[in-house]
């Protein structure tokens, strides 16, 4: 049986995909992973906030940092991550014409 986990644990954890540059940093290592530079390319971000998101998404388990050099590649944490990424494509494919009526949350 599934360990119970704490509902402030779950609100963390989702805090981490609660903004739309950890979501695109996400999409971007979904398949490959790629250093800093790479994705503050990919994403034609600063570098600054790319890593406090960066360093947000690693304190939520949800990625994982492998050094090589003086270069650090990011990668999804595991398959699960990357299985709940698809899920939500899966979902939001589905209520997608509601999420976009709701006013209830500010993008």
């Amino acid at each position: 049986m599934a360990e119970t986990i704490d509902l402030d644990t779950k609100v963390k954890f989702l805090q981490g995909f609660a903004h739309k540059i950890r979501i695109q940093i996400l999409e971007c290592i979904r398949e490959e992973e790629k250093t800093v530079s790479e994705i503050v390319k990919d994403l034609d971000g600063n570098q600054s906030n790319i890593s406090q998101h960066l360093a947000c998404l690693r304190g939520c388990g949800l990625i994982v940092g492998r050094q090589e050099g003086k270069y650090t590649f990011y990668s999804l944490s595991n398959q699960h991550v990357r299985d709940l990424l698809k899920m939500f494509d899966v979902v939001l494919g589905e209520v997608q014409s509601d999420v976009a009526c709701c006013k209830n949350h500010i993008v």
